[in-house]
């Protein structure tokens, strides 16, 4: 079931938003505004909607890729080559407080509906414009997507083994991160618009996105002359922090790095005298002797079931945590009791679960309240609800 909205006012109620994007940065930024109370509408053509909708795996004919990025959202089909159509978006465009596109750039302007020409139809309009590399610079026009981002920042170079190759995360990192940041620069322009009355453009990129997540490598390299690489589990700066394979063949993370927590492992493994050792005694000494060190906790992690190093380690206050595959996280009692897994309701495909609302509000809570549309879904309640009639246009599907 989508979970009920509470009678409360939500944070961004009345606040409404055209989503022409595509893939996951925008949708995801949408969806997000959505899940916070505005009113979504998924711009798409006609018949088979935006090119996710045909992505695997699908799920009783919906793509689950598409599924999560577009709930609380409402489904308009508009044939933007054709002129009566573009000229329904124009309208719309002088009633929406938020646009959100990740065209190439220069796309919107081709359509006659650059910032220039929104901002003159509508001036509190706040032009949300996310991709690869930003709408200016030397490589503005070129194609991007997730790894590549991952690749050019650094990032990629960071992530893997010391002795394999530069390796892409697990999920599409960079395009969350770019939702995220085109979410917190939309929240900003809205608050803004309050004091000035004026719109203005939310211009995240990929790379840029990707590139606010290197930690300290740059400050390092251009004032220590450190370079940053690979170093597989292994934390950075301190050690014995690392994963740790254990007696049932699982995989637990362990962390302890500060002056405290050394001296708590090594009581909870059973050898007080390790912090006496005047190779594991300070932060520095395990440093400097970081295979010895990691050594210890390899050989009593071997010894143990994951169940019992967290039971031993919770104890003795040492953060850790064992290396959760994908089912072991869709039982996640701690996840289920923060509304991070629900299941919503979706008319074609039944129950599908996904991830709930990040964000907690204790005054104007996030909900979902929708599935994702299908393609066209809403056009005559939006385009009555919106510009007052209903204009001739393109069908549904």
């Amino acid at each position: 079931m989508v979970p009920n909205a509470p009678a409360s006012i939500a944070a961004l109620d009345g606040i409404r938003v055209l989503d022409l994007s595509r893939f996951i940065a925008g949708p995801y930024c949408a969806m997000m505004l959505g899940d916070m109370g505005a009113e979504v509408l998924k711009v798409e053509k006609p018949g088979t909607g935006e090119p996710a909708r045909g992505y695997q795996p699908q799920i009783g004919g919906r793509s689950a890729y598409s599924i999560v990025f577009n709930r609380n959202k409402k489904g308009l089909a508009l044939d933007l080559r054709q002129e009566a159509d573009l000229a329904i978006l124009r309208a719309l465009c002088t009633k929406a407080d938020v646009l959100v596109e990740n065209f190439r750039p220069g796309t919107m302007e081709r359509m006659g509906l650059g910032w220039e020409e929104l901002n003159r139809i509508n001036p509190r309009l706040i032009m949300v414009r996310i991709s690869g590399f930003g709408q200016d610079g030397p490589l503005a026009q070129l194609p991007a997507f997730d790894g590549i981002a991952q690749a050019m920042s650094g990032l990629m170079e960071l992530n893997g083994s010391p002795d394999g190759p530069p390796t892409v995360c697990g999920t599409y990192l960079c395009d969350y991160t770019a939702g995220m940041y085109a979410t917190m620069g939309t929240l900003a322009a809205l608050r803004a618009r309050d004091t000035t009355g004026r719109g203005q453009v939310v211009d995240v990129a990929l790379l840029d996105a990707a590139s606010s997540l290197l930690m300290s490598a740059l400050p390092e390299y251009r004032r220590l002359g450190n370079v940053m690489t690979r170093r597989g589990n292994r934390d950075r700066y301190s050690s014995p922090t690392n994963v740790y394979r254990t007696a049932d063949d699982a995989w637990i993370y362990i962390v302890c790095g500060g002056a405290d927590y050394f001296p708590r492992l090594a009581r909870a493994m059973g050898q007080p005298k390790l912090i006496e050792d005047p190779r594991f005694d300070t932060v520095q000494s395990r440093r400097e002797n970081w295979d010895a060190t990691e050594e210890v906790v390899r050989t009593w992690a071997a010894s143990l079931p994951a169940v019992k190093i967290e039971q031993v380690l919770r104890e003795a206050d040492v953060p850790c945590g064992k290396v959760a595959s994908i089912p072991e996280v869709a039982a996640n009692q701690q996840l289920h009791h923060r509304g991070q897994i629900v299941e919503v309701e979706d008319p074609v495909c039944g129950v599908v679960p996904m991830q709930g609302v990040t964000i907690k509000l204790s005054e104007t809570p996030l909900t979902i309240r929708r599935p994702m549309p299908e393609v066209g879904q809403h056009n005559e309640e939006v385009l009555r609800d919106w510009l007052g009639q209903l204009p001739e246009t393109t069908e549904a599907t």
